[in-house]
């Protein structure tokens, strides 16, 4: 399988896109102000405890204050040799509050505690947070906590998995934290299992000394952000091309693999084409196709994604794909494309949380079992922690994604005041990412010499107030004159741009997105 990864930066975003086969499957973004704090760990203090749900709320610093689950605070005895099937992120959630003592009897209102950041915060909810701490490495996550060695699932060879175990045995003193070695870490030799644990155990130790001196609510460590964590986390052997468009990134990033893992360096592009990296490879259409309902299938059938509050439902359907003669196998066709396009779908819009899909009814057992086969096939490309289970009486697959973040389609999008929060539109901050790629596009072309921006005014002052520089930036960077003009009978998701003197409207020719 054919894997590249694009890596697009501006001083206001980055954006990440996965590509396998040609084919885009995940997207993600992060944008000045609004960093991710997943795996960021913070000395916060217990504001409540609430027996009745067996969880505590903890003062972190943020808008809303951290949920702590009684399953995320107690200690769990699990012996070094247990087995290690164990996930890369230290595992799930578990829900099973029987199986632990009190909440009370473990934390009580007013406590210190160091806690680490286990999902985004989500619409109303505040951050989840753990007290069980783990540091991923490249190679490894350290686990202070915990006297659990473990191998990723995702290397199958025992052989492999048994040589692993040793070296962390052997590497790993007694009582000084667990280890879990991650899935780029097949064929780890010693040495370098040594190094990176050695820097891990370094690094927790100068936490715990910032954690001393700190006075809740406190940032003590912040995780890798976007760009480096998906470098350290997905860019290994089997990854054929790295793409970077910005001098800047290309240059951290070899010089991090220089000391990890230089053999990757070669396989490290800097694009520096005039047509922007995204539309080179046309994402910017694939992002727009995420946000739409439908999703085409190459046999004719269709399926039709809804998210809600609850669940996300999906319905898959033949449309104008009817086969021949045997219904049976027109109904399993589909299916079968539907179970690899659901797969890709859930990773590119980053859906989490429970799901339903409703297949086509089909009469045998033995065709259930191939759809259920070939999804959970798919689902074992992703990153995020995803159970599929049988098919039910009524014809459905239910499954369970791992949700650490809002959705692609949550975060890149707002409430629209036009109909009363049931529709969504882009908000100001996407607007100016697709007014700076519409200007590239332009400035690309070499033909526009001045250009005057309108847009709705809540965007408009989005620019003067919090991006007072971006106009004199666009204007040094593609040397094209630029002005900007509010019009309040813009919808916010709306621009338009004027080009020359006589204001020839050029929109249609570079927004794409």
């Amino acid at each position: 399988m054919k894997r590249e990864i694009l890596i697009s930066a501006t001083p206001q975003e980055a954006r990440v896109a996965i590509l396998e086969d040609d084919v885009l499957v995940e997207v993600l973004v992060d944008r000045a102000g609004e960093e991710r704090i997943v795996g960021d760990i913070y000395l916060g203090q217990v504001q409540a405890v609430l027996p009745g749900i067996q969880a505590a709320f903890v003062d972190i610093g943020t808008e809303k204050a951290a949920f702590l689950h009684v399953s995320d605070v107690a200690k769990e005895d699990r012996d070094r040799d247990e087995d290690e099937e164990e996930e890369e992120n230290g595992g799930g959630d578990d829900h099973d509050t029987g199986r632990y003592p009190p909440i009370q009897d473990l934390v009580a209102k007013g406590d210190r505690l160091m806690v680490q950041v286990s999902k985004e915060p989500i619409s109303t909810k505040g951050p989840r947070v753990t007290s069980h701490i783990s540091l991923p490495g490249r190679f490894l996550v350290y686990m202070p906590g915990s006297r659990h060695i473990g191998v990723s699932r995702k290397i199958g060879d025992r052989e492999e998995r048994a040589r692993l175990r040793a070296i962390a045995r052997d590497v790993v003193p007694e009582n000084s934290g667990g280890v879990i070695i991650r899935t780029v870490g097949e064929e780890l030799t010693r040495e370098i299992f040594e190094r990176e644990y050695n820097t891990l155990v370094a690094t927790w130790k100068k936490i715990q000394k910032r954690g001393k001196s700190s006075r809740p609510p406190a940032l003590i460590h912040g995780e890798a952000k976007l760009t480096s964590g998906i470098i350290r986390d997905v860019f290994t052997q089997k990854v054929d091309a790295l793409w970077i468009d910005s001098k800047e990134v290309f240059d951290e990033v070899k010089l991090y693999l220089q000391g990890v893992d230089p053999d990757l360096i070669e396989r490290v592009h800097l694009y520096t084409e005039p047509l922007p990296l995204f539309d080179k490879f046309h994402i910017e259409e694939a992002i727009g196709e995420s946000f739409q309902r439908r999703v085409d299938l190459p046999s004719g059938g269709y399926i039709i994604i809804e998210p809600t509050e609850a669940l996300v439902s999906i319905d898959v359907n033949t449309g104008r794909y009817t086969g021949k003669k045997d219904p049976e196998k027109t109904i399993l066709k589909t299916n079968m494309d539907a179970a690899k396009e659901v797969a890709r779908q859930l990773r590119l819009r980053d859906v989490g949380g429970i799901i339903v899909c409703d297949f086509i009814d089909m009469e045998t057992r033995a065709n259930q079992d191939r759809v259920l086969q070939e999804l959970r096939t798919y689902l074992a490309r992703d990153r995020a922690r995803t159970r599929a289970f049988q098919v039910s009486e009524l014809g459905l697959i239910e499954m369970t994604r791992q949700r650490v973040r809002p959705s692609l389609f949550h975060s890149l999008t707002g409430p629209c005041s036009h109909c009363g929060g049931t529709g969504r539109v882009f908000t100001a901050e996407t607007v100016v990412g697709r007014i700076e790629r519409a200007i590239r596009r332009a400035a690309a072309e070499g033909n526009e010499k001045r250009i005057t921006i309108r847009a709705h005014p809540q965007v408009a002052l989005h620019i003067v107030e919090e991006q007072p520089d971006f106009l004199k930036r666009l204007e040094r960077t593609y040397r094209v004159a630029l002005d900007i003009r509010d019009d309040p009978l813009m919808r916010q998701d709306e621009f338009r741009l004027l080009s020359g003197p006589a204001d020839t409207d050029v929109t249609l020719k570079y927004a794409i997105g």
